[in-house]
Protein backbone atom coordinates (compact mmCIF):
# COMPACT_ATOMS: atom_id res chain seq x y z
CA UNK A 1 0.00 0.00 0.00
CA UNK A 2 0.88 3.57 -1.00
CA UNK A 3 2.62 5.62 2.01
CA UNK A 4 0.09 7.58 3.69
CA UNK A 5 2.43 10.81 3.73
CA UNK A 6 3.41 10.50 0.08
CA UNK A 7 -0.31 10.35 -0.60
CA UNK A 8 -1.05 13.69 1.66
CA UNK A 9 1.88 15.47 0.25
CA UNK A 10 0.96 14.36 -3.53
CA UNK A 11 -2.52 15.66 -2.33
CA UNK A 12 -1.71 19.13 -1.05
CA UNK A 13 -2.41 18.22 2.72
CA UNK A 14 1.16 18.09 3.93
CA UNK A 15 3.24 21.03 5.48
CA UNK A 16 5.03 19.98 8.04
CA UNK A 17 6.35 17.51 10.50
CA UNK A 18 7.80 17.79 13.91
CA UNK A 19 10.65 15.63 12.59
CA UNK A 20 11.09 12.88 9.57
CA UNK A 21 10.92 10.27 12.13
CA UNK A 22 7.29 9.95 11.20
CA UNK A 23 7.83 8.76 7.51
CA UNK A 24 9.20 5.80 9.79
CA UNK A 25 6.70 6.00 11.83
CA UNK A 26 3.80 5.26 9.71
CA UNK A 27 5.19 2.63 7.57
CA UNK A 28 3.84 0.42 9.76
CA UNK A 29 -0.25 0.88 11.50
CA UNK A 30 0.07 3.79 13.93
CA UNK A 31 -2.62 5.46 15.46
CA UNK A 32 -3.09 9.13 14.85
CA UNK A 33 -5.54 11.50 16.49
CA UNK A 34 -6.72 15.09 15.29
CA UNK A 35 -8.97 17.89 17.70
CA UNK A 36 -12.26 19.53 16.57
CA UNK A 37 -13.37 22.24 18.33
CA UNK A 38 -17.12 22.15 19.90
CA UNK A 39 -18.17 25.56 19.26
CA UNK A 40 -20.98 25.18 16.63
CA UNK A 41 -23.22 22.32 16.63
CA UNK A 42 -21.89 21.32 13.07
CA UNK A 43 -18.51 21.55 11.41
CA UNK A 44 -17.39 23.04 8.50
CA UNK A 45 -15.48 23.22 5.28
CA UNK A 46 -12.17 23.95 7.20
CA UNK A 47 -12.69 21.31 9.32
CA UNK A 48 -13.37 19.27 6.19
CA UNK A 49 -9.80 19.43 5.42
CA UNK A 50 -8.83 17.64 9.19
CA UNK A 51 -11.71 14.80 8.15
CA UNK A 52 -10.04 13.86 4.67
CA UNK A 53 -6.43 13.92 6.11
CA UNK A 54 -8.46 11.26 9.12
CA UNK A 55 -9.98 9.31 6.40
CA UNK A 56 -6.33 9.14 3.92
CA UNK A 57 -4.62 7.50 7.57
CA UNK A 58 -7.76 5.00 8.09
CA UNK A 59 -7.48 4.22 4.80
CA UNK A 60 -3.87 3.58 4.68
CA UNK A 61 -4.82 0.55 7.87
CA UNK A 62 -3.83 3.59 10.50
CA UNK A 63 -6.02 3.35 13.43
CA UNK A 64 -7.52 7.24 13.96
CA UNK A 65 -9.37 9.26 16.52
CA UNK A 66 -11.57 12.17 16.35
CA UNK A 67 -11.11 14.25 19.76
CA UNK A 68 -13.83 16.33 20.26
CA UNK A 69 -13.12 19.11 22.76
CA UNK A 70 -15.83 19.40 25.29
CA UNK A 71 -13.61 21.01 27.81
CA UNK A 72 -11.40 22.87 25.72
CA UNK A 73 -14.06 24.46 24.08
CA UNK A 74 -15.14 25.78 26.98
CA UNK A 75 -11.82 28.03 26.68
CA UNK A 76 -11.31 28.52 23.22
CA UNK A 77 -8.38 27.76 21.33
CA UNK A 78 -6.31 31.03 20.31
CA UNK A 79 -4.42 29.92 17.64
CA UNK A 80 -5.58 31.84 14.22
CA UNK A 81 -7.98 34.53 16.14
CA UNK A 82 -7.73 37.82 16.45
CA UNK A 83 -9.98 37.73 19.97
CA UNK A 84 -11.04 35.39 22.75
CA UNK A 85 -14.11 34.34 21.49
CA UNK A 86 -17.23 34.26 24.09
CA UNK A 87 -16.81 31.37 26.61
CA UNK A 88 -19.38 28.54 26.05
CA UNK A 89 -21.90 26.83 28.49
CA UNK A 90 -21.62 22.94 29.63
CA UNK A 91 -24.91 22.51 28.25
CA UNK A 92 -24.08 24.26 24.36
CA UNK A 93 -20.88 22.47 24.56
CA UNK A 94 -22.79 18.66 24.94
CA UNK A 95 -25.56 20.65 22.38
CA UNK A 96 -23.15 21.10 19.76
CA UNK A 97 -20.93 17.93 20.69
CA UNK A 98 -24.28 15.33 19.46
CA UNK A 99 -23.83 17.38 16.08
CA UNK A 100 -20.27 16.81 15.54
CA UNK A 101 -20.90 13.48 16.32
CA UNK A 102 -23.23 12.68 13.61
CA UNK A 103 -20.54 15.00 11.12
CA UNK A 104 -17.86 13.04 11.60
CA UNK A 105 -20.03 9.61 11.70
CA UNK A 106 -20.22 10.16 7.65
CA UNK A 107 -16.86 10.23 6.47
CA UNK A 108 -14.78 7.82 9.45
CA UNK A 109 -15.70 4.16 9.67
CA UNK A 110 -16.11 3.41 13.30
CA UNK A 111 -17.12 -0.24 12.11
CA UNK A 112 -13.52 -1.14 10.19
CA UNK A 113 -12.47 -4.58 12.16
CA UNK A 114 -9.10 -3.61 10.83
CA UNK A 115 -8.66 -0.42 11.98
CA UNK A 116 -12.06 1.20 13.59
CA UNK A 117 -12.14 5.17 13.85
CA UNK A 118 -13.33 6.36 17.30
CA UNK A 119 -14.58 9.15 18.76
CA UNK A 120 -13.25 10.73 22.54
CA UNK A 121 -14.20 13.88 24.33
CA UNK A 122 -11.95 15.32 26.58
CA UNK A 123 -14.38 16.25 29.33
CA UNK A 124 -13.56 12.74 30.05
CA UNK A 125 -10.93 13.11 31.79
CA UNK A 126 -10.52 16.62 32.64
CA UNK A 127 -13.29 16.39 35.05
CA UNK A 128 -11.44 14.52 36.85
CA UNK A 129 -9.08 16.89 37.91
CA UNK A 130 -9.09 19.49 40.55
CA UNK A 131 -7.04 22.81 39.47
CA UNK A 132 -4.60 22.55 41.92
CA UNK A 133 -3.66 18.74 40.66
CA UNK A 134 -3.45 19.93 37.40
CA UNK A 135 -1.23 22.40 38.05
CA UNK A 136 0.79 20.20 40.07
CA UNK A 137 0.94 17.01 37.74
CA UNK A 138 1.16 19.04 34.40
CA UNK A 139 1.49 22.80 34.98
CA UNK A 140 4.72 21.93 36.39
CA UNK A 141 6.25 20.58 32.95
CA UNK A 142 5.96 23.37 31.34
CA UNK A 143 8.11 26.85 30.98
CA UNK A 144 7.04 30.32 30.43
CA UNK A 145 9.38 31.11 28.20
CA UNK A 146 8.48 28.30 25.79
CA UNK A 147 5.12 28.97 26.23
CA UNK A 148 5.85 32.50 25.36
CA UNK A 149 7.66 31.84 22.58
CA UNK A 150 4.71 30.06 20.52
CA UNK A 151 3.59 32.18 17.43
CA UNK A 152 0.13 31.95 18.50
CA UNK A 153 0.66 33.65 22.03
CA UNK A 154 3.04 36.38 20.57
CA UNK A 155 0.32 37.23 17.79
CA UNK A 156 -2.35 37.55 20.68
CA UNK A 157 -0.15 39.13 23.13
CA UNK A 158 1.05 42.03 20.36
CA UNK A 159 -2.88 42.73 19.36
CA UNK A 160 -5.30 45.26 20.71
CA UNK A 161 -6.79 42.55 22.56
CA UNK A 162 -4.63 40.80 24.31
CA UNK A 163 -4.52 37.29 25.66
CA UNK A 164 -6.42 35.87 29.30
CA UNK A 165 -4.67 33.52 31.60
CA UNK A 166 -7.26 30.64 30.40
CA UNK A 167 -6.76 30.91 26.74
CA UNK A 168 -3.04 31.18 27.49
CA UNK A 169 -3.45 27.72 29.36
CA UNK A 170 -5.20 26.10 26.31
CA UNK A 171 -1.82 25.03 25.05
CA UNK A 172 -1.22 23.06 28.65
CA UNK A 173 -4.69 21.25 27.93
CA UNK A 174 -4.38 19.95 24.02
CA UNK A 175 -0.48 18.93 25.59
CA UNK A 176 -2.39 16.69 27.96
CA UNK A 177 -5.31 14.91 25.47
CA UNK A 178 -1.95 14.14 23.52
CA UNK A 179 -0.42 12.28 26.48
CA UNK A 180 -3.65 10.80 27.47
CA UNK A 181 -4.37 9.31 24.20
CA UNK A 182 -0.71 8.10 24.23
CA UNK A 183 -0.99 6.20 27.35
CA UNK A 184 -4.75 4.92 26.47
CA UNK A 185 -4.34 3.89 23.06
CA UNK A 186 -0.76 4.41 22.05
CA UNK A 187 -1.39 7.39 20.31
CA UNK A 188 2.18 9.21 19.36
CA UNK A 189 1.06 11.29 16.00
CA UNK A 190 -1.14 14.19 16.30
CA UNK A 191 -2.34 16.01 13.19
CA UNK A 192 -4.23 19.47 12.83
CA UNK A 193 -4.33 22.91 11.09
CA UNK A 194 -0.90 24.62 10.39
CA UNK A 195 -2.55 27.05 13.29
CA UNK A 196 -2.19 23.90 15.28
CA UNK A 197 1.80 23.80 15.53
CA UNK A 198 2.54 25.17 18.83
CA UNK A 199 -0.15 23.04 20.00
CA UNK A 200 0.56 19.83 18.85
CA UNK A 201 5.00 20.42 19.94
CA UNK A 202 3.40 21.29 23.24
CA UNK A 203 1.62 17.78 23.59
CA UNK A 204 4.79 16.09 21.79
CA UNK A 205 7.53 18.17 24.62
CA UNK A 206 5.17 16.65 27.46
CA UNK A 207 5.51 12.94 26.39
CA UNK A 208 8.98 12.92 25.67
CA UNK A 209 9.38 14.23 29.47
CA UNK A 210 7.08 12.40 31.26
CA UNK A 211 7.29 9.00 29.40
CA UNK A 212 10.93 9.17 27.71
CA UNK A 213 8.91 8.99 24.26
CA UNK A 214 9.03 10.23 21.17
CA UNK A 215 6.04 11.50 19.89
CA UNK A 216 5.33 13.30 16.93
CA UNK A 217 3.28 15.81 14.96
CA UNK A 218 2.08 16.79 11.29
CA UNK A 219 0.32 19.61 9.97
CA UNK A 220 -1.61 20.59 6.33
CA UNK A 221 -1.91 23.88 5.55
CA UNK A 222 -5.38 25.99 5.94
CA UNK A 223 -7.58 26.39 3.14
CA UNK A 224 -8.10 29.86 2.56
CA UNK A 225 -10.66 32.13 0.33
CA UNK A 226 -9.79 34.41 -2.09
CA UNK A 227 -8.94 37.33 0.10
CA UNK A 228 -6.87 35.17 2.11
CA UNK A 229 -9.23 34.59 5.24
CA UNK A 230 -9.27 30.89 7.14
CA UNK A 231 -12.85 29.43 6.74
CA UNK A 232 -13.74 29.40 10.04
CA UNK A 233 -17.13 29.97 12.17
CA UNK A 234 -15.38 33.02 13.35
CA UNK A 235 -14.32 34.58 10.62
CA UNK A 236 -18.28 34.67 9.34
CA UNK A 237 -17.80 32.91 6.19
CA UNK A 238 -18.25 29.08 7.27
CA UNK A 239 -20.33 26.75 5.00
CA UNK A 240 -21.35 24.39 7.00
CA UNK A 241 -21.50 20.43 6.85
CA UNK A 242 -25.43 20.69 8.24
CA UNK A 243 -27.84 20.81 6.01
CA UNK A 244 -29.76 22.98 8.38
CA UNK A 245 -26.90 25.55 8.46
CA UNK A 246 -26.06 25.68 4.64
CA UNK A 247 -28.85 24.51 2.58
CA UNK A 248 -27.59 21.41 0.44
CA UNK A 249 -28.14 23.61 -2.91
CA UNK A 250 -25.71 26.45 -1.01
CA UNK A 251 -22.70 23.61 -0.03
CA UNK A 252 -23.12 22.88 -3.81
CA UNK A 253 -23.20 26.34 -5.25
CA UNK A 254 -19.89 27.12 -2.92
CA UNK A 255 -17.89 24.26 -4.28
CA UNK A 256 -18.94 25.12 -8.03
CA UNK A 257 -17.92 28.65 -7.59
CA UNK A 258 -14.60 27.97 -7.50
CA UNK A 259 -12.09 29.95 -9.29
CA UNK A 260 -9.94 28.25 -12.36
CA UNK A 261 -6.86 29.33 -10.07
CA UNK A 262 -7.91 27.41 -6.75
CA UNK A 263 -10.41 23.94 -8.03
CA UNK A 264 -7.57 21.63 -9.38
CA UNK A 265 -6.08 22.42 -5.90
CA UNK A 266 -9.71 21.99 -3.94
CA UNK A 267 -10.33 19.05 -5.86
CA UNK A 268 -7.13 17.06 -4.57
CA UNK A 269 -8.26 18.21 -0.90
CA UNK A 270 -11.38 17.35 -0.81
CA UNK A 271 -12.07 14.60 -2.81
CA UNK A 272 -10.90 10.77 -3.37
CA UNK A 273 -10.47 11.19 -7.26
CA UNK A 274 -7.58 9.33 -8.42
CA UNK A 275 -5.01 12.06 -9.34
CA UNK A 276 -5.04 10.77 -13.27
CA UNK A 277 -8.62 11.74 -13.21
CA UNK A 278 -7.44 15.25 -11.54
CA UNK A 279 -5.09 15.62 -14.44
CA UNK A 280 -7.16 14.62 -16.69
CA UNK A 281 -9.74 17.45 -15.39
CA UNK A 282 -6.85 19.67 -15.20
CA UNK A 283 -6.94 19.14 -19.24
CA UNK A 284 -10.21 20.14 -19.54
CA UNK A 285 -9.94 23.26 -17.64
CA UNK A 286 -7.24 24.37 -20.13
CA UNK A 287 -9.01 23.65 -23.05
CA UNK A 288 -12.58 24.57 -22.73
CA UNK A 289 -12.47 26.62 -19.57
CA UNK A 290 -16.21 28.12 -19.95
CA UNK A 291 -17.71 24.59 -19.30
CA UNK A 292 -16.66 24.54 -15.77
CA UNK A 293 -16.42 20.56 -16.22
CA UNK A 294 -13.66 20.58 -12.63
CA UNK A 295 -16.13 22.55 -10.45
CA UNK A 296 -19.07 20.96 -11.66
CA UNK A 297 -17.15 17.67 -10.88
CA UNK A 298 -15.54 18.99 -6.96
CA UNK A 299 -18.91 20.01 -6.29
CA UNK A 300 -20.73 16.84 -7.08
CA UNK A 301 -18.05 15.13 -5.15
CA UNK A 302 -17.70 17.01 -2.11
CA UNK A 303 -21.63 16.65 -1.71
CA UNK A 304 -22.29 13.46 -2.50
CA UNK A 305 -19.45 12.44 0.25
CA UNK A 306 -21.59 15.27 2.48
CA UNK A 307 -24.94 15.11 1.67
CA UNK A 308 -25.42 11.54 -0.16
CA UNK A 309 -26.75 11.11 -3.05
CA UNK A 310 -30.29 12.29 -2.20
CA UNK A 311 -28.48 15.18 -1.02
CA UNK A 312 -26.63 15.92 -4.59
CA UNK A 313 -30.05 15.29 -6.31
CA UNK A 314 -31.70 17.75 -4.53
CA UNK A 315 -28.76 20.02 -4.98
CA UNK A 316 -28.77 19.19 -8.34
CA UNK A 317 -32.44 20.36 -8.94
CA UNK A 318 -32.25 23.13 -7.13
CA UNK A 319 -30.01 24.30 -9.73
CA UNK A 320 -31.95 23.41 -12.64
CA UNK A 321 -35.40 25.23 -11.04
CA UNK A 322 -32.85 28.19 -9.89
CA UNK A 323 -32.11 28.75 -14.06
CA UNK A 324 -36.10 28.34 -15.15
CA UNK A 325 -36.48 24.60 -14.68
CA UNK A 326 -39.65 22.69 -13.70
CA UNK A 327 -40.73 22.30 -10.44
CA UNK A 328 -42.71 19.08 -11.38
CA UNK A 329 -41.84 16.10 -9.11
CA UNK A 330 -40.67 18.56 -5.99
CA UNK A 331 -41.79 18.50 -2.73
CA UNK A 332 -42.97 21.37 -0.10
CA UNK A 333 -39.53 20.21 1.78
CA UNK A 334 -37.05 20.10 -1.10
CA UNK A 335 -38.34 23.77 -2.00
CA UNK A 336 -38.23 24.89 1.25
CA UNK A 337 -34.79 24.07 1.17
CA UNK A 338 -33.75 25.33 -2.47
CA UNK A 339 -35.17 29.12 -1.31
CA UNK A 340 -34.22 28.80 2.41
CA UNK A 341 -32.10 32.04 1.63
CA UNK A 342 -34.66 33.81 -0.74
CA UNK A 343 -37.51 36.35 0.60
CA UNK A 344 -40.78 34.77 1.90
CA UNK A 345 -43.88 35.32 3.47
CA UNK A 346 -46.72 33.20 4.94
CA UNK A 347 -50.44 34.05 3.45
CA UNK A 348 -53.27 32.33 4.44
CA UNK A 349 -54.70 29.96 1.67
CA UNK A 350 -57.88 31.73 1.19
CA UNK A 351 -56.18 34.90 -0.40
CA UNK A 352 -53.87 32.40 -2.25
CA UNK A 353 -56.04 29.72 -4.08
CA UNK A 354 -58.15 30.96 -6.66
CA UNK A 355 -56.97 34.51 -6.23
CA UNK A 356 -55.94 36.71 -9.33
CA UNK A 357 -51.84 36.40 -9.44
CA UNK A 358 -51.87 39.76 -9.68
CA UNK A 359 -53.33 40.79 -6.24
CA UNK A 360 -51.25 37.70 -4.71
CA UNK A 361 -47.82 39.09 -5.49
CA UNK A 362 -48.58 42.72 -4.40
CA UNK A 363 -49.85 41.40 -1.59
CA UNK A 364 -46.98 39.28 -0.38
CA UNK A 365 -44.91 41.22 -1.04
CA UNK A 366 -42.85 40.54 -4.77
CA UNK A 367 -44.39 43.67 -6.28
CA UNK A 368 -45.18 46.86 -4.53
CA UNK A 369 -48.35 48.25 -6.22
CA UNK A 370 -50.66 45.99 -8.65
CA UNK A 371 -50.00 48.52 -11.45
CA UNK A 372 -46.25 47.26 -10.75
CA UNK A 373 -47.60 43.53 -11.23
CA UNK A 374 -49.34 44.06 -14.53
CA UNK A 375 -46.10 46.06 -16.38
CA UNK A 376 -44.26 43.19 -15.25
CA UNK A 377 -46.70 40.64 -17.09
CA UNK A 378 -46.68 43.13 -19.82
CA UNK A 379 -43.29 42.50 -20.14
CA UNK A 380 -42.88 38.77 -19.61
CA UNK A 381 -41.25 38.89 -16.41
CA UNK A 382 -43.34 37.24 -13.95
CA UNK A 383 -43.48 33.47 -13.23
CA UNK A 384 -45.73 31.56 -10.64
CA UNK A 385 -44.04 28.11 -10.28
CA UNK A 386 -41.78 29.39 -12.88
CA UNK A 387 -44.26 29.67 -15.81
CA UNK A 388 -44.86 32.73 -17.42
CA UNK A 389 -48.04 34.50 -16.56
CA UNK A 390 -49.19 36.25 -19.77
CA UNK A 391 -52.77 37.23 -19.12
CA UNK A 392 -53.77 39.88 -16.74
CA UNK A 393 -56.96 37.39 -15.67
CA UNK A 394 -54.61 34.93 -14.13
CA UNK A 395 -55.51 33.53 -10.89
CA UNK A 396 -53.30 30.71 -8.70
CA UNK A 397 -55.06 27.75 -9.14
CA UNK A 398 -55.56 25.10 -6.19
CA UNK A 399 -52.87 22.79 -7.78
CA UNK A 400 -50.28 25.20 -8.38
CA UNK A 401 -49.85 25.04 -4.23
CA UNK A 402 -47.39 22.87 -4.00
CA UNK A 403 -48.69 20.10 -0.80
CA UNK A 404 -50.97 22.75 -0.24
CA UNK A 405 -48.04 24.53 1.68
CA UNK A 406 -45.88 26.27 -1.18
CA UNK A 407 -46.16 28.68 -4.04
CA UNK A 408 -42.94 29.88 -5.87
CA UNK A 409 -42.66 33.19 -7.57
CA UNK A 410 -40.39 35.13 -9.47
CA UNK A 411 -39.51 38.45 -10.98
CA UNK A 412 -37.33 38.18 -14.45
CA UNK A 413 -34.93 35.78 -14.50
CA UNK A 414 -33.98 35.83 -11.21
CA UNK A 415 -35.45 37.13 -8.30
CA UNK A 416 -37.17 34.15 -6.64
CA UNK A 417 -40.30 34.56 -3.87
CA UNK A 418 -41.57 31.82 -1.96
CA UNK A 419 -45.14 32.29 -0.47
CA UNK A 420 -45.68 29.80 2.46
CA UNK A 421 -49.29 28.74 2.62
CA UNK A 422 -51.33 28.41 6.03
Amino acid sequence: MKHVLDILKERGLLEAVTSDEVFRLVEKPTVVYAGFDPSSSSLQVGNYVTIMALAHFQRCGHRVIALVGGATGMIGDPAGKSNERNLLSAEQVEHNLQGIRENLGRFLDFDDTRAPASIVNNNDWFQEFTFVEFLRDVGKHFRVGAMLGKESVRTRLNSESGMSFAEFSYQLLQAYDFLRLHDTSGCRLQIGGSDQWGNITAGADLIRKLREVEAYGMTFPLICDSSGQKFGKSEGNAIYLDQKRTSVYDFYQFFIRATDADVIRLLKVFTFLPLDDVAALEEALTREPEKRVAQKKLAEEVTRAVHGEAGLRIALRASDVLFGGELAGLKAEDLLKIFANVDSSEMDRDHVAGQPVVEVVTACGLCKSKGEARRLIESGGLYVNNRRISSMDARVDTASIIDERVLVLRSGKRKFFLVKVI
